[in-house]
């Protein structure tokens, strides 16, 4: 099985909710900056840093990484 973070979802959840890089860095408490480069694949969030996003969004890691399969 292959696991890839799939980056495009934090920035659809992002625009789904109509929050700017910065208000959701602030929420996640990270830097706009930071969002961006996961947001642009340059960079791939912690687990940690997943487990805040998916809380935040009220979705599974799995959903912010893209698994299909178990």
């Amino acid at each position: 099985m292959e696991y890839n973070f799939n980056n495009n979802k934090i920035s659809e959840l992002r625009k789904g909710a109509k929050l700017s890089q910065r208000q959701l860095a602030k929420e996640l408490g990270t830097s706009q900056a930071n969002l961006s480069r996961w947001e642009q694949g340059i960079i791939e969030p912690s687990i940690i840093e997943c487990w805040k996003i998916a809380d935040y969004f009220n979705v599974s890691i799995d959903i912010l990484c893209g698994r299909k399969e178990y």
